[in-house]
This record gives C-alpha cells, structure tokens and sequence, in this order.
C-alpha cells in the first residue's frame, strides 16, 4: 500500500513538473514573439500577442490600452530598431506568468535616434491554449 502511494504521489509530481515547464517554455516563446512584434511593427501581431484587458506601462507613467500600444508601435510613433533581453526570469501560478526582465533597446522614435534601458514586469495570462499579455510595467534603472 505504502508503495503504490508513493509511486502515485511520484507521477503526480513529476506530471506538474512537465506542465509547468511546458508552460514556462511557452510563455518564453510568447516573450520572444512580442520581442519579435515590437521590432518589426507588424500590427497583426502585435495585436494577437495582447490580451484585450492589456494596460501597458511605460518607465516614463504613460499607461496605454491594447488599441493604443499597438498603434504606437505599428504606426513607428514608438519605433524599436533593436531589443536585446536579459536577466529573464519567469514565474507560473496556474493561467498566470509573472516575467521579469532587463530590456536594452536601440530606438529611431519619429526619427530621433536614441537607446532605451529599463526594468520590465510582464503579466501574461493563458487563454485558451494561448498565453497573452495581460499588463506590463516598465521602470527606469536607477
């Protein structure tokens, strides 16, 4: 009896362990596709990466909705040449991921070339079988 209990509690634990990792390993791909969306522009991507509820924070206090992030980014007014991600770390609580992260950008915004380096909190949420972005908050590094 002792024995089957214990291969249960095993294969339960280690069936968590691998949805949890196959979650982690999806919303880091999810961090890569926005990533890949900010740099490009493309609108519909951008679109489908953000959830509807998206409040997205800038280091600066501006807060946008999903409408008006993704406009800024598609229409070059927030114009990313370059982002470069570090110090990722990510955390799963059920259809919630906290990411948090570095982020080193090269920017061109309406044609003044600049840099952005910042401290970013992502909140992604999984929907359906899809992990979407929920909020983000950006900090200046000080």
């Amino acid at each position: 009896m002792n024995k089957l209990i214990i291969a249960l509690i095993f294969i339960t634990s280690t069936s968590f362990l691998s949805v949890n990792q196959n979650d982690e390993i999806a919303v880091a791909a999810a961090v890569e596709q926005l990533r890949l969306a900010m740099v490009s522009g493309d609108r519909a991507a951008l679109a489908n990466i953000a959830a509807e509820q998206l409040s997205y924070g800038h280091s600066g206090g501006l807060i946008e909705n999903k409408a008006e992030f993704v406009e800024k980014i598609a229409s070059g007014n927030s114009d990313f040449v370059s982002i470069t991600l570090s110090e990722q770390s990510i955390a799963i609580s059920g259809k919630t991921a906290i990411v948090r992260q570095r982020l080193d950008a090269v920017t061109n915004d309406g044609g003044k070339p600049g840099e952005a380096h910042i401290k970013v909190l992502l909140v992604w949420q999984k929907q359906g079988k899809q992990w979407k972005l929920l909020a983000r908050q950006a900090v200046k590094i000080v």
